[in-house]
């Protein structure tokens, strides 16, 4: 589902003048010691549409906020049409011309679809307290430009999910905006509805209007977008078109993590049925699609790893495993099926998911911490899985007594892992536990995932965005990629079809 393999319209782009109607400069944001953004600068021509992208944390949303108003900079400029507007209010940003179209709806959800479009409509003068006559015509004009025609009479909360996007649409179209900007265009549609979304964004730049398309990758908007501006850890790491920032060695290294290595054991290691399988999973949040027709299975004593760049819906198909999240489709472990059964039970049943959050407590000690995840066992074999854990994590040994929430987040994670396996799993399920790691922490934990997978006969399904990570520790890889699983294979398969396709 991405916007890859759309056709471009056949008209062609208003030709552009010289200046931009949208230029930003030295643009920085901090928060504390925590530097957001760091000398941002891009400009953004009428009919032109930029794309923005990079992985969760690189700072693009507080980009969008910043020129939205929504955020103060610290420091640079942001020109409207040669205005300086950096620092202005929101609401005076929007009137002066600049119109954002949210990835969460925000309807009046008492008012229904056409009132919702007349109230963007309306002057924002209080001395024009009444609307002129023409309104409601060209209200009902813009619903049917963006396929509400229908539906003008019906209240948000009746909507599908995409219906509420194409409102968000209506509404800026109504506002009649200079530059507008889009986040996250496409998450949740269907190939469809990404289509149909595409055209209408095609309509703001076929107007003139100066486009900022934010986004997690290039190749959701690759056919979309004029130019890509790439961000990580609030800088500027590429720019250009869509396939020459695909083909750039940071960006690669951004979302791959480096040179890939991989050490498979052959799938006749792993035979029978499998011990985990999914088949037709969907889940949805409200009326966005999180996950749509997933399949895949895990044999026992398998290290699989689904890799997909943050959004693709890796921490929902864990949670749906997990019992933490309603679904539909079949869960089955051990060969039989996880319906009707309560996270607790799930757990119990050999089952022990390592969140993303790692989910601590913080005020207890470490020891506290193992004790609790292996409360259940006897305490003869509770002392041996504990002395077996501080071998494979010794800093935790020697923190034993200090209460977890002082630990580094290296030490955090090893101690979220460690008080996983302290349940003797049979499946161990890794929620990206790269994140936010320095270097060292990460061979430590290879070192840790590499030991279990020589020496024990548990099973791993690890989700990754860090690929250089999940490859070398995997028997075989699944793709998620807008809720769908879209390739499957060996690890030495992905090392020579990654790149721009993963991208």
């Amino acid at each position: 589902m991405t916007a890859a393999v759309l056709q471009m319209p056949s008209q062609t782009p208003l030709a552009s003048p010289a200046r931009p109607l949208l230029e930003v400069e030295g643009l920085a944001k901090r928060y504390g010691g925590l530097v957001a953004v760091k000398s941002i600068g891009f400009s953004v021509k009428p009919g032109e549409i930029l794309g923005l992208i990079g992985p969760n944390g690189s700072g693009k949303s507080t980009v969008m906020k910043l020129i939205m108003g929504l955020e103060r900079p610290n420091a640079g400029s942001v020109r409207l049409d040669g205005t300086e507007i950096a620092g202005w209010p929101s609401h005076r940003v929007a009137r002066a011309g600049i119109g954002i179209v949210f990835q969460h709806s925000r309807p009046l959800h008492r008012q229904t679809v056409l009132e919702n479009i007349k109230l963007a409509l309306l002057p924002d003068n209080l001395l024009r307290l009444f609307a002129d006559p023409g309104v409601e015509t060209r209200a009902r004009a813009i619903a049917e430009r963006v396929g509400l025609g229908a539906v003008t009479e019906r209240r948000p909360s009746t909507l599908p999910f995409a219906d509420l996007r194409r409102m968000e649409l209506a509404k800026a179209i109504a506002r009649d905006p200079k530059v507008v900007l889009v986040d996250e265009p496409f998450a949740g549609l269907t190939s469809g509805e990404v289509a149909d979304f595409s055209q209408l964004i095609w309509g703001f730049r076929d107007e003139g209007k100066a486009v900022l398309l934010v986004d997690h990758n290039v190749k959701s908007v690759a056919a979309l977008v004029d130019r890509v501006f790439a961000m990580y850890l609030g800088e500027r790491v590429a720019e250009g078109s869509a396939a020459e920032v695909m083909r750039n060695e940071t960006v690669r290294r951004v979302y791959l993590g480096g040179s890939i290595e991989t050490a498979a054991r052959p799938q006749s290691a792993f035979s029978g049925e499998p011990l985990l399988k999914i088949e037709n999973l969907d889940v949805l949040y409200g009326k966005a699609q999180a996950l749509r027709g997933v399949g895949l299975h895990v044999h026992e004593g398998e290290f699989v790893s689904v890799v997909g760049l943050n959004g693709a819906g890796k921490t929902t198909l864990f949670n749906a495993i997990s019992g933490l999240v309603a679904h539909s489709g079949s869960i089955a472990f051990a060969g039989e099926p996880l319906s009707r059964r309560t996270p607790a039970s799930i757990a119990r049943g050999g089952i022990v998911q390592v969140p993303e959050s790692r989910e601590l407590f913080g005020e207890m000690s470490v020891r506290e911490n193992l004790d609790l995840g292996g409360q259940h066992l006897p305490k003869a074999e509770s002392a041996r899985q504990l002395a077996w854990l501080f071998e494979l994590f010794p800093i935790l040994k020697s923190r034993g007594g200090q209460m977890a929430r002082t630990l580094s987040g290296g030490e955090q994670q090893m101690l979220t892992i460690a008080r996983a396996l302290m349940m003797k799993p049979r499946l161990l399920i890794l929620d990206e536990p790269t994140l936010g790691l320095a270097p060292v922490i990460l061979e430590q934990l290879s070192k840790a995932l590499e030991r279990l997978r020589q020496t024990t006969p548990i099973t791993v399904l690890l989700g990754e965005q860090n690929v250089t990570f999940a490859l070398p520790h995997a028997d075989r890889v699944y793709v998620l990629e807008h809720a769908r699983i879209v390739w499957e294979g060996s690890p030495d398969r992905f090392a020579a079809e990654a790149g721009t396709g993963y991208l």
